[in-house]
């Protein structure tokens, strides 16, 4: 507050007049006046004498305006210089995402995103360790998967289900879960226990001994296109190759986890002009995405 009236007190001393400095500002004479006397009374000193021919500085007052009056236009240009990157859509966006998300499920979004908007620069970040926000500086994050409290903004924007895989040419493709427990499989090092969940809502837990073993999603994808085993996939990452007819969807009634799908940002900085439509375009691509289930 007290920034503010001295702002107020400036524009009167450089405009020798309240009602000159309330037009400027937009306000009114009476709130020009009543915030110069809180002014005052927070200092402990007169700073204007007011006449009928207009405002002269006291002594203190021109103590007053040599220190502020720079430092206050100075803020003001700053801000407004700061205003207008926000709200500009030229400009920089740093986003964060999980390798496995962006790359493969959102190829089509960075494609059609940078063709649309030329003049944004996009700086993304892609890794499947989860990267602080503040020390990387990023603006905006896509992240899956429960999400801790935080200091983070956060907006669900749909989620997509885990889902049961075999390669085309596999010889022996499971029909029921016992010969699922039974056979040749392949799992990430972060699913290596299978949570499995039927249309129902009976629950299975299956603790498999894996064949192979990778923390590369695109690694294990690999092996079950070329016929490995069995896996369990996020379905963001294999409903294109279901639909190629490179993989086929096994046991259909069961699922594993759902992933939810996240956008986060921190509390204490705007979310640019830019941000927020990285947020509305991201939004409408997956709402469009099979694979991804609205909030």
């Amino acid at each position: 507050m007290m920034l503010d009236n001295l702002k107020v007190f400036v524009a009167a001393a450089q405009y020798g007049s309240l009602s000159r400095a309330a037009s400027q500002m937009h306000l009114t004479v009476a709130t020009v006046s009543r915030r110069i006397n809180a002014l005052e009374s927070d200092l402990g000193c007169q700073l204007l004498h007011r006449s009928p021919r207009g405002l002269t500085l006291t002594a203190s007052g021109e103590m007053y305006f040599s220190e502020c009056a720079d430092l206050i236009q100075a803020l003001d240009a700053r801000l407004e210089s700061l205003d207008q990157t926000l709200n500009s859509l030229k400009g920089t966006l740093k986003v964060l995402a999980p390798t496995n998300m962006a790359c493969g499920p959102l190829d089509d979004f960075w494609q059609d995103f940078t063709q649309c908007y030329p003049d944004i620069e996009l700086t993304l970040d892609f890794s499947n360790i989860r990267e602080d926000m503040v020390a990387s500086q990023a603006d905006i994050a896509i992240r899956v998967g429960p999400q801790p409290d935080s200091s983070l903004i956060q907006k669900k924007l749909g989620s997509t289900s885990t889902v049961l895989v075999a390669g085309v040419g596999q010889r022996e493709v499971p029909v029921n879960l016992e010969q699922l427990q039974v056979c040749p499989s392949i799992a990430s090092d972060l699913l290596q226990q299978w949570d499995l969940q039927d249309i129902h809502g009976e629950k299975v837990s299956l603790s498999k001994q894996h064949r192979h073993i990778s923390n590369n999603l695109q690694m294990v994808i690999n092996l079950v296109v070329a016929g490995a085993g069995v896996a369990m996939l996020p379905l963001s990452l294999v409903q294109i190759l279901i639909e190629r007819g490179q993989l086929q969807h096994i046991l259909p009634e069961w699922q594993g986890p759902v992933r939810d799908i996240f956008l986060v940002w921190p509390h204490r900085r705007s979310l640019s002009a830019r941000g927020a439509l990285f947020k509305q375009e991201l939004t409408a691509f997956l709402a469009q995405q099979p694979w991804c289930n609205p909030p």
